[in-house]
């Protein structure tokens, strides 16, 4: 027992370590503070609604009216039956958050080096490194927070990966198992979709190290169990991704039906996300450099410069005061790359770097192939439209890659590999595999490198770069030609800073060469030079300035006077934001009404092609058949609500129904239809020889609305005729069921995205349940996949018992 506590100490000081670092990066947090993320603010808005049924109910609702008309909850934090992997998530997180994410980054990125018989102060040293890498720190700060979820998983499931291609078959099959349940648990796809293409670089460096050495049984057993290890992963998870995948057809992911643009000119036809918007955020060649030296291409797109600053100066010399001139200087736009938008440079470190050039000469084999392999890949696919031959093609011919945005983003790939390599340096250093000569050799190969690019820039900066921004256009001469001179100083600061960082890492190695230093000493000097070279420039980005206190955050949104006005109506209807905040802050409405507008990055697909050909336009007949009673305007600083006396209600009798070609015919007449009378489909939604169906509505034929739930809508309504009704209501096949009178009918799409169905004559009640089978479909599933892993775990003790007590 003793000597498995000595075992387990260094590993319990590590990860004592890790939770005290965590803390003390985010120490507002011990105050009761929490830090203030825009994305989650909108989030927040997004799921009030959500959020005050489950409270009032004790039940999820799956289905909010609360933004964009009405959508499904499944990408809005649903809660599901049987998720007891996300119960041990929730335990893994204990710590307040955003602290939670950064032990997690600590925690994943030491079980990696760990299953790579990495030495724990090596491998708590990596983690640190990975952990505080400037762009894992910054999607906290602005509220990524399932980004960096399913980023602090990553290197677990590669631990669990590794461990199980080198024979230790149980703890590798039980550790990936739960590691990409985890992941999965995230919920952010597109993360785990760059995993798997890691995955894959991975699995084929050891194919090929298989096949030389005679070792394919071995590697295609490893694949087998890693499978098994998936299906079970995904088990756990079934509901959320049957749902998602469900879903996703529904959404601006899915293929769209139209085949036009608003302008009426042809739709780029696409399976999913249009080119121009999967590569909106396309890292710029020369950005490449910003993981090396930090503002490079200048930070972000407002820094802080000061009053010693050439901006600040030059504004004042044109007429500006003192306070404007502190103003632009304190959100001055240094950035002057291509991407539209950039809180701040995607820095690794200059430490970290220099020690992975080093690994290029000391490492060898499949682990540095693998992580080059990594890197590359990682680096060439995040150029997007600067390098479009490959893009192109990973978007034309790789699967699910036209699914996700932001192909920047795929950085965290080598952002997990560099670190990697550069702790292996260290391995490489410490062990006797190279002579001192060799090791000496590779050092000076890396000062020559890494210095050197840092003294060319220095020298030549103005002839490689002209530190001119697409976004200057517009400033007046002398004050571009401030910013120019303000891009160039934090230019040289922060290469001269890489410089000095890299000849300290160097001048450490080469006294360790000369037997002056001891390896302990060694992890301490790069543990202090790591959190010196990113910490403080994670600090200049996302710092105890963030933090506010926790009912800010907990209640981001106070009613304004018109809030207040419209919810004395207690009814059931829409309401537009015009507003300038309601604009700036789209999740707001949506906290307290049931809105047309909210923030989402997958909405579904029909209602955002009603959004861009008629909401945003102002249609009326578009408005009103969306029942929006109430539009919030403003008008000098002065907001107010408009009453809509024309909104069509909750339901309504048509006289006539007609059946269009296509998608393009549904969308394009709503321009002059008149929603109150009459309605339109597609044949692709209700194939019909018929082209129109007439009905009969008199003065006698209502319905009215009784009832009202985000998932349940009760209507009563009477009509001497069969006729057919519109609901105010958006479609949605998967899970909205339709009653009349107890008995399940058919009702379909009409008017692009809302219900319609046929109603005897007679009085009549109808019903709208949201009922979606593929929630209770998935919790058995998950139910099923967590007692088959725990029925796995206790045999896998088990058999560890056992071999312990047999003999040796």
């Amino acid at each position: 027992m003793s000597f498995s506590f000595k075992r387990l100490l260094p590993h319990l000081l590590v990860l004592t370590g890790f939770v005290v670092l965590s803390l003390a990066y985010f120490s507002p947090v011990l105050q009761g503070k929490k830090i203030f993320q825009s994305d989650i603010m909108h989030y927040i808005g997004m799921a009030q609604q959500q959020k005050e049924y489950a409270k009032t109910t004790g039940e999820e609702t799956y289905w909010t009216n609360s933004a964009f008309g009405g959508m499904p909850t499944y990408q809005l934090g649903a809660k599901y039956p049987h998720n007891y992997i996300k119960k041990l998530d929730l335990s893994l997180r204990f710590l307040p958050r955003p602290a939670d994410y950064l032990f997690l980054y600590f925690l994943g990125f030491y079980m990696l080096l760990l299953a790579l018989k990495v030495d724990f102060k090596l491998a708590a040293l990596g983690a640190l490194a990975f952990g505080f890498s400037t762009y894992l720190i910054i999607i906290l700060g602005v509220g990524h927070n399932a980004k960096a979820h399913a980023i602090a998983y990553m290197p677990m499931v590669l631990a669990g990966i590794i461990l199980t291609f080198r024979k230790n078959y149980v703890l590798g099959f039980l550790l990936t198992t739960v590691a990409l349940g985890l992941e999965i648990v995230a919920n952010h796809f597109q993360m785990t979709y760059y995993l798997l293409l890691l995955v894959l670089v991975l699995g084929l460096v050891y194919l090929i190290d298989a096949y030389k050495k005679k070792l394919l049984p071995h590697f295609f057993k490893s694949v087998g169990l890693l499978s098994v290890a998936a299906i079970l992963a995904v088990g756990l998870n079934a509901t959320n991704i049957m749902a998602t995948q469900e879903y996703v057809k529904e959404s601006t992911r899915g293929q769209s039906e139209l085949t036009i643009n608003v302008d009426g000119s042809a739709k780029e036809a696409t399976s999913g996300l249009s080119k121009d918007y999967i590569t909106e955020y396309s890292y710029g060649l020369t950005e490449t450099f910003n993981l090396f030296i930090p503002k490079f291409m200048g930070g972000g797109n407002s820094e802080d410069i000061g009053k010693d600053s050439e901006t600040y100066k030059t504004y004042v010399t044109m007429g500006a005061s003192p306070i404007e001139a502190l103003d632009l200087s304190r959100n001055a736009p240094m950035y002057w790359g291509d991407q539209p938008i950039v809180e701040a440079p995607a820095y690794v470190g200059a430490v970290i770097i220099f020690l992975f050039v080093l690994g290029l000469f000391l490492v060898k084999g499949r682990l540095k192939w693998w992580l080059v392999g990594g890197t590359i890949l990682s680096l060439l696919l995040s150029y997007g439209k600067n390098l479009g031959f490959l893009t192109d093609f990973f978007i034309d011919y790789v699967p699910l890659y036209d699914k996700f945005r932001a192909v920047s983003s795929i950085q965290v790939i080598l952002e997990l590999c560099i670190p990697v390599l550069g702790i292996f340096a260290l391995v490489r250093l410490f062990n006797d595999f190279e002579k001192d000569g060799e090791k000496l050799k590779a050092l000076k190969y890396t000062i020559a490198i890494t210095a050197g690019l840092c003294l060319i820039f220095l020298l030549f900066k103005s002839t490689f770069f002209d530190f001119k921004s697409f976004r200057d256009q517009g400033i007046p001469e002398p004050l571009i030609d401030a910013l120019i001179k303000d891009r160039k100083t934090l230019f040289n600061a922060d290469t001269i800073r890489s410089l000095i960082l890299v000849l300290l890492s160097a001048g450490t190695i080469y006294v360790f060469l000369k037997k002056k230093l001891s390896e302990v000493l060694v992890v301490v000097v790069f543990g202090v030079l790591i959190l010196f070279d990113q910490v403080s420039i994670n600090k200049s980005y996302v710092n105890n300035e963030d933090f506010v206190s926790a009912i800010s955050v907990d209640k981001p949104y106070q009613p304004n006077a018109a809030d207040k006005k419209i919810l004395k109506d207690k009814g059931h209807y829409r309401v537009l934001d015009m507003s300038s905040e309601g604009q700036r802050r789209p999740g707001r409405a949506a906290y307290f009404h049931n809105s047309l507008f909210g923030y989402h990055a997958a909405k579904l697909g029909r209602y955002n092609e009603l959004m861009e050909f008629h909401i945003y336009n102002n249609n009326m007949n578009v408005l009103n058949m969306l029942n929006t009673k109430y539009i919030i305007a403003e008008d000098q600083g002065q907001i107010f609500p408009y009453d809509n006396p024309d909104a069509n209600g909750n339901a309504w009798f048509v006289s006539s129904l007609h059946v269009l070609k296509d998608s393009n015919e549904e969308i394009q007449i709503l321009d002059s239809l008149d929603t109150k009378r009459a309605a339109v489909t597609s044949m692709n939604n209700w194939s019909l020889k018929q082209k129109q169906f007439n009905y009969s509505v008199d003065s006698t034929a209502s319905i009215g609305l009784k009832e009202f739930k985000p998932n349940y809508l009760k209507y009563e309504s009477t009509n001497p005729n069969q006729g057919f009704v519109v609901f105010s209501e958006i479609y949605y096949a998967n899970g909205w069921n339709a009653y009349i009178d107890g008995e399940l009918a058919t009702h379909i799409r009409v008017n692009y995205v809302l219900r319609g169905m046929e109603v005897p004559s007679g009085n009549h009640t109808i019903e709208f349940k949201f009922e979606p089978r593929v929630v209770k479909t998935g919790s058995s599933i998950a139910l099923a996949s967590s007692a088959l892993l725990g029925i796995l775990v206790l045999l896998a003790i088990a058999f560890q018992l056992k071999q312990r007590k047999e003999p040796a």
